[in-house]
């Protein structure tokens, strides 16, 4: 079976349950496997990430192979505003956040309630000195663990959103994005949009922000901010230490678009 979220935003939990942990969230037009299913509940892998976790039947549309299949080889088409609203010829008015998916509106078959939109579109690759502009549109955003929008975000789902309006895919967790690109020996080879990860004691990664020029860092924590950066790891001037040590630099997008 496949689906498709044709709300907001709904949580991906960590289990088939209204209590368990919400591991991350999956975006209006968001397309999924269904894996498994127990009583109202879908196990899903994402296709954009294969991400995996549980979501409430109720809060999805079943769609099939074919339109799956279609949707996964089209060009992603994604919500450039801030937030912007989905309409139909029923009179339904819904909201969707930055980042949302609207690589269905091309289906007639999928469109069952005949959505339109007159937002930003955006799609396609973009310019590597883009990735900042972008991500100023989420400064401010609180923090959220599993979020992925202007209204809640963690780290690494900051990251994600980032690249992913720019065109370019990471995985979802910061520890899986890390082991994405090319490694940078030393911080003054990295460049603006470049990805800065971060290790607890333990040397596992648990942070990510993304390079910015002359020493600084926009990243998540508490809320979208930026911070200095050195060789020791993130400087909050606000509580004057060092809240992040640095484990890596990596380099994403190695071609100028």
């Amino acid at each position: 079976m496949f689906g498709i979220c044709n709300l907001a935003i709904i949580p991906l939990r960590s289990d088939h349950s209204d209590r368990s942990e919400i591991v991350s969230q999956v975006l209006f037009g968001e397309h999924f496997e269904i894996c498994e299913k127990f009583n109202q509940w879908y196990r899903i892998k994402l296709q954009y990430d294969c991400y995996e976790g549980w979501v409430d039947s109720k809060q999805t549309q079943v769609i099939s192979e074919s339109d799956y299949n279609q949707l996964s080889n089209d060009a992603i088409i994604l919500n450039g505003d801030l937030i912007e609203y989905i309409t139909s010829s029923s009179d339904l008015l819904l909201p969707i956040p930055l980042g949302s998916s609207l690589t269905f509106l091309n289906h007639n078959e999928i469109n069952t309630s005949n959505f339109n939109f007159e937002g930003t579109k955006i799609s396609g690759i973009k310019h590597k000195s883009n990735i900042l502009n972008t991500a100023f549109l989420y400064l401010h955003a609180p923090y959220l663990w599993g979020g992925k929008t202007p209204f809640g975000i963690d780290c690494s789902g900051f990251t994600q959103m980032v690249y992913k309006l720019n065109g370019y895919k990471l995985l979802r967790d910061a520890s899986q994005q890390a082991l994405q690109g090319e490694a940078l020996s030393f911080i003054e080879e990295s460049e603006p949009g470049d990805l800065a990860f971060f290790d607890n004691d333990e040397g596992n990664i648990i942070h990510v922000g993304i390079i910015m020029e002359n020493n600084y860092i926009i990243h998540a924590s508490g809320k979208v901010r930026i911070d200095r950066i050195d060789h020791l790891g993130i400087y909050n001037p606000e509580v004057n230490k060092h809240t992040h040590k640095l484990r890596v630099i990596k380099k994403i997008i190695n071609v100028e678009i």
